[in-house]
């Protein structure tokens, strides 16, 4: 492929372009010693800057701080830069609006199992060997990868993405002992509610409530191999990387990250914008704006 890079800049926004004015653009690549022509876009991270010491040419996307430390650093340098506010979403841009092959008309295919009452709004994807159970709805312009299951009474709003291989809506590891004190499964007639722009991975388990419903709310991510279990209420915006484990009725606000291998304990509150750290385990409630890790979880300071 072949960009001019006037082309690129009507496409994205940016503060100031630097260097030549009639560059070609052929690929995107990774930030090192491979950037070796001024044809070659990358993007600079301002934690990350000592790379651009060493390279001689390329185009980069960088703020403009990043750019004045290049300068003084590597007087060499004789590419090009596009100064932006936020490198990462601007090279993310560029490939969304030039890199990415047009995505094929939204089709279901063939091999879907539907159950009674099924609902599929308008320009929805669903993958090969899908298994729809009763009463699912699905609203427009979602897509379901392979080999999915989405059980009885669940709900999906519009413009979610759910990849291969989940389980939504299955019964929730709840049990109670009884009279021969062995251990009996609740029954769960609840279900789980995923609302607009939700993105989930694949290997992804989400339980349906016992009562209720399992929540995911607005615009968060839920990455591969995490499980979230029965009565969980996820608010919006917020991330739950790999390997994560949800317990039972946790309740997590807005804008949370909870970062891979961390395990948060049933019932436990994990209140807006707060931050968990890498296999972090969550013994007790968090406040907002707290940043939290180890085992078990402190705090180790403010927002």
């Amino acid at each position: 492929m072949k960009l001019h890079i006037q082309e690129i800049l009507r496409r994205v926004s940016h503060q100031q372009y630097i260097g030549d004015s009639d560059q070609m653009i052929s690929n995107l690549v990774p930030l090192d010693k491979g950037l070796t022509n001024n044809s070659l876009i990358a993007w600079c991270s301002d934690k990350n800057t000592k790379p651009l010491e060493e390279i001689l040419q390329g185009t980069i996307i960088v703020s403009n701080d990043a750019y004045q430390n290049v300068l003084k650093l590597n007087r060499s340098f004789i590419g090009n830069a596009i100064i932006v506010s936020n490198p990462r979403s601007c090279f993310a841009e560029i490939l969304r609006q030039f890199f990415i092959p047009s995505e094929k008309a939204p089709t279901i295919a063939d091999s879907v199992k539907k159950g009674l009452n099924v609902e599929i709004g308008n320009q929805t994807s669903i993958g090969e060997n899908v298994v729809l159970g009763d009463d699912v709805k699905i609203g427009d312009h979602c897509k379901i990868g392979h080999n999915t299951v989405i059980l009885a009474n669940t709900e999906i709003a519009n413009n979610c993405t759910i990849g291969s291989n989940c389980t939504i809506g299955g019964v929730g590891f709840g049990y109670e002992k009884n009279d021969d004190n062995i251990f009996e499964l609740i029954p769960h007639i609840g279900n789980v509610f995923i609302d607009d722009f939700v993105e989930i991975g694949n290997n992804v388990c989400i339980d349906r409530a016992v009562l209720g419903s399992t929540i995911i709310g607005k615009h968060s991510r839920i990455d591969n191999l995490v499980h979230i279990a029965h009565g969980v209420k996820i608010g919006q915006r917020s991330m739950i990387i790999a390997n994560a484990m949800i317990a039972g009725s946790t309740e997590i606000g807005d804008d949370v990250w909870v970062a891979p291998s961390a395990s948060v304990m049933q019932k436990k509150v994990i209140n807006d914008r707060a931050t968990v750290g890498l296999g972090s385990v969550i013994l007790k409630d968090i406040e907002a704006d707290d940043i939290v890790a180890g085992v078990p979880a402190k705090s180790i300071k403010k927002k």
